[in-house]
């Protein structure tokens, strides 16, 4: 296996979109292993009723994309010491979301990567940044 990217990070560096097709079945899915049965995720109308145009995403699917993110970076989920973010606009059920990012703060063995989620038409839905570990062991 290959070194991880965040051993050999350079401020500026991108990083590798990562992509996610939404679908109303890893929607159910991913409700169901966070225990989110909220309707406006699988249901067309209360959503409407929620002033929504459509089910929307899960704001912890946005934080799940941008974990995966700085986990490929890091070489795997260990090299990760943090996430945080923040929901900035819907994402509903059906849409491609592209998480990209730049590298940040590179300091005492830790790289900070600043993130962003748009879906494929340019909304930003979601950013936020990750701490990941500059020289993390390859995963194999």
């Amino acid at each position: 296996m290959t070194a991880p990217h965040s051993a050999h990070a350079v401020t500026g560096q991108s990083i590798e979109p990562v992509v996610l097709r939404t679908d109303p079945v890893r929607l159910l899915r991913f409700g169901a292993l966070t225990h989110n049965a909220h309707r406006i995720h699988y249901d067309p109308v209360h959503a409407a009723s929620e002033g929504l145009d459509a089910p929307v995403v899960m704001a912890q699917l946005h934080g799940a994309l941008l974990f995966r993110a700085a986990a490929e970076f890091a070489g795997g989920p260990s090299g990760v010491v943090s996430v945080g973010w923040r929901n900035r606009a819907p994402a509903y059920v059906g849409c491609e979301l592209v998480v990209t990012g730049v590298v940040g703060e590179i300091a005492d063995g830790l790289v900070t990567l600043e993130l962003r989620e748009h879906t494929g038409d340019g909304v930003l839905c979601a950013e936020g940044e990750a701490v990941v570990v500059a020289h993390a062991d390859p995963v194999c």
